[in-house]
C-alpha cells in the first residue's frame, strides 16, 4: 500500500510503485515486532488502526483523467491485489514481491517479444469465484476499446503494439511487435494489467445481467462507461454492490467524501497474509496543521510530521510514537507550461529563461531552512543514486543569481528588481529576447500551488522573493487541488497557469524502472506542461529498449540540462509517526506497506 503518496498520479494497476532508497532496519517497522503477540489498541480498547490520509476519489482499478490523486493507490490496492507488487530487497527477477502478487515471474521468450505469465491458482474473489485469465481478458477488452478514457494510456505504448493470448485459465501471454528491455516492459508496462471481476462487472447497468459484453468493441465501451460513471459517484462507494467484489485482504465498510473511510477484513480472502487488524480507519485531513495536531495529541495511530515541525520530533516520541524518515526513489519539480496559449509560454520556451530561473532556486538552503534538512536536491529526471542524495554533485545547475541576472541581461532584458523586468531588445538574433517576445513584455508568471501545506507555502515565499531580485514576478494562487487546476491545456480547457506544484512532497515517485515515457515524452499522460523535444523523445524511447544503464543516463543528462521543468528540493517520501506498540511488519523501501501484516503488540509500552 502506498502510504500518503502525495503525488497525484498512479497508474492503473501499478498502484504499488514507489521504489525508494535503501531503508534498512526502519524504526517504524521493526522495533515492535517479536513475541509480544497481538493486542488491542490501548487507547480505544479495540483492534483497529486509525491513519491520517486524504480522502481518495477513485475506486475503479483503471485510472481516469482527473481522478488520479495519490491516495487512490493505497485505497485500491487494499481491495484489489495487483498483478505484480514489488519489493526493493527481493532477489526475485524484476524485484517482484510474489506473496503480494496475483502473477508469477514472467517467462521471456528467446527473441524477447513474448512474456508468459501464470496466475496464482488459489486466488479468489470475495464471492468465492476463482480469479482467472478471463479477468485479464476483461481488463484488456475494456482498456483497448477505451484508451482515450484511461489516464495511464500514451499512444504508441502498451497496450499498443501488443497482443494478448489466453493460454488457459491461469496462463496468458503478451507478445509485442518491437523488442523492449524486459525490466522496463515488465515493471512499467505489464504491471498496468489489473484483474477485474468479469463475472460481476460485465454489464452496462445495475439491473442488467452479467454477460460477455466486453468481447465486442461496442459492448466494452458500454461496460466501461457504466463502471466509470459508478466510480464517479463517491457517495455510493460503501453501498454499491460493484465495489464489494474484491480479491484483496480488505473490503470497504464505510466511505464519506472529504471525511474518510473504513476498511474491514475480507472474510473470504484466500491469501496466507490475512489481516490481523479488525478495522482500518482512514481519517481525512485537508492540511498539514490539522493532521499534525492529531499526532501531537496522540489521537491517531499512524500519522506524519510536516518538515516544518520536524524540530518537534522529541515531543512526538514522548507521546508514544516511533518516528522515522522514509526516503523515496523520487524527484520533485515545478511543472512548466509550454502550451502556446499559456500566459507565459513565450518566456518558458526560451531555454535561457528556464536556466536563469533554475539558477535562482537555492535547493540546499531551502532544504535546510524550509524542510529542516529532510530534503535533497533534484538534479534531473532520474532520482539521485543513494551515495549522491543530499548533494548537488553532478547537478548541471547550481544556485547562481549573478549568472541568472547575466543570462537575462545578455538576452536583451532590462532588470527591474522593484517590479518586472522588461524586454528591451526584441528579436531572435544573438543578444535578443527570443521568438514571440515583444518590446516591453514583462517577465510575469502565474503559479498554482496546493493549499494546506506550510512548508510548501514558505518555500515559495523564498523562491518568489529570490526571483523578484531579478525582476521575475510570480503570482501564486493556492488551491485545494493543484492538479485539477492545472490540467493539460486544450481547446476545451482554458490555459490559466504557467507553473504548477503538486502538494508538499515528491512530484513523482518512480516505479522500479525510472524511465520518463509518462512524464516528459511528447503527449505523455502526465506531461501536463506539454513539453516536446524530439531528442528527448528519442532518448526516452532508447531507455525503454536498452537494458544498458548508459541509456537511462543519456536520457537523464539531456533532460537535466534542457529543463522540461524546474528541479526542486526533494523531501523525504514522508516523516512517519507510528505508535510504538503498532508492529508494521516488513516495511520495504518501495513505499509499500501492507496493513494486513500489521498488529498491535504489548511490547514497547
Amino acid at each position: 500500500m502506498n502510504l500518503r503518496k502525495k503525488r497525484w498520479m498512479v497508474t492503473g494497476a501499478a498502484l504499488a510503485m514507489v521504489a525508494s532508497l535503501g531503508l534498512s532496519a526502519c524504526g517504524g517497522g521493526s522495533s515492535s515486532s517479536g513475541s509480544g503477540g497481538q493486542a488491542a489498541n490501548s487507547e480505544t480498547g479495540k483492534n483497529e488502526v486509525t491513519m491520517a490520509s486524504r480522502t481518495p476519489n477513485w475506486i475503479f482499478p483503471v485510472s481516469a483523467k482527473g481522478y488520479t490523486q495519490g491516495e487512490n493507490g493505497q485505497f485500491i490496492q487494499a481491495m484489489y491485489r495487483p498483478l505484480f507488487a514489488y519489493k526493493s530487497t527481493s532477489d526475485t527477477p524484476y524485484k517482484i514481491n510474489l506473496p503480494k502478487s496475483l502473477g508469477t515471474v514472467p517467462e521471456v521468450s528467446e527473441d524477447g517479444l513474448t512474456f508468459t505469465i501464470k496466475l496464482r491458482d488459489d486466488a479468489k474473489w470475495s464471492d468465492g469465484t476463482p480469479v482467472t485469465t478471463r479477468d485479464v481478458e476483461f481488463w484488456w477488452n475494456l482498456v483497448t476499446n477505451n484508451k482515450d478514457e484511461w489516464a495511464s494510456y500514451k499512444k504508441g505504448f502498451f497496450p499498443d503494439g501488443a497482443e494478448l493470448k489466453i493460454v488457459d485459465e491461469h496462463t496468458f501471454s503478451i507478445t509485442t511487435e518491437d523488442k523492449f528491455a524486459p525490466a522496463w516492459f515488465i515493471d512499467n508496462q505489464i504491471n498496468k494489467v489489473a484483474l477485474l471481476p468479469q463475472h460481476a462487472w460485465d454489464k452496462s447497468s445495475a439491473d442488467e445481467a452479467v454477460s460477455d459484453l466486453d468481447r465486442t468493441p461496442e459492448g466494452a465501451q458500454k461496460v466501461f462507461s457504466y463502471l466509470q460513471g459508478e466510480a464517479k459517484n463517491l457517495s455510493s462507494y460503501a453501498t454499491n454492490p460493484l465495489w464489494q467484489t474484491v480479491n484483496g485482504p480488505w473490503k470497504l465498510s464505510s466511505f464519506t467524501p472529504d471525511q474518510g473511510l473504513e476498511l474491514v477484513p475480507n472474510e473470504n480472502y484466500w491469501g496466507e497474509d490475512k489481516p490481523k487488524i479488525d478495522k482500518l480507519i482512514y481519517k481525512a485531513f485537508t492540511g498539514d496543521d490539522a493532521e499534525f495536531n492529531s499526532v501531537r495529541s496522540g489521537a491517531i495511530d499512524f500519522g506524519y510530521i510536516p518538515a516544518a515541525q520536524y524540530n518537534q520530533r522529541k515531543a512526538v516520541e514522548d507521546k508514544g510514537y516511533q518516528v522515522f524518515l522514509w526516503p523515496g526513489n523520487s524527484i520533485t519539480y515545478l511543472a512548466l507550461n509550454f502550451y502556446d496559449k499559456a500566459p507565459g509560454s513565450k518566456f518558458i520556451k526560451q531555454k535561457y529563461i528556464r536556466q536563469a530561473m533554475q539558477e535562482l532556486i537555492d535547493q540546499p538552503t531551502l532544504s535546510e531552512k524550509i524542510w529542516s534538512g529532510t530534503a535533497s536536491p533534484t538534479c534531473g529526471p532520474v532520482p539521485m543514486p543513494a551515495d549522491k542524495v543530499g548533494t548537488t554533485e553532478g547537478c548541471v545547475y547550481k544556485f547562481d543569481p549573478d549568472n541568472a541576472k547575466k543570462l537575462l541581461e545578455d538576452h536583451g532584458w532590462k532588470i527591474n528588481p522593484d517590479g518586472a523586468s522588461t524586454c528591451e531588445n526584441p528579436g531572435t538574433g544573438e543578444g535578443q529576447c527570443g521568438e514571440g517576445i515583444a518590446a516591453g513584455d514583462a517577465l510575469n508568471f502565474k503559479l498554482i500551488s496546493q493549499s494546506g501545506f506550510v512548508s510548501t507555502h514558505q518555500m515559495f515565499e523564498e523562491i518568489i522573493s529570490q526571483f523578484g531580485k531579478v525582476g521575475i514576478k510570480i503570482d501564486m494562487n493556492e488551491v485545494p487541488d493543484s492538479v485539477g487546476a492545472s490540467q493539460a491545456c486544450d481547446d476545451e480547457t482554458p490555459c490559466t497557469w504557467d507553473m504548477s506544484f503538486f502538494g508538499s512532497q515528491t512530484s513523482w515517485g518512480f516505479p522500479i524502472y525510472a524511465s520518463g515515457e509518462r512524464l516528459f515524452a511528447t503527449d505523455a499522460p502526465v506531461n501536463l506542461g506539454q513539453y516536446s523535444n524530439p531528442e528527448a523523445d528519442k532518448l526516452i524511447e532508447e531507455s525503454t529498449r536498452s537494458s544498458e544503464p548508459d541509456a537511462l543516463k543519456a536520457y537523464n543528462d539531456y533532460l537535466a540540462e534542457d529543463l522540461p521543468v524546474l528541479w526542486m528540493p526533494n523531501p523525504y517520501y514522508q516523516i512517519t509517526a507510528v505508535k510504538k506498540t503498532l508492529n508494521l511488519g516488513d516495511i520495504d523501501a518501495t513505499g509499500d506497506t501492507w496493513p494486513e501484516d500489521w498488529s498491535w503488540s504489548t511490547e514497547g509500552k
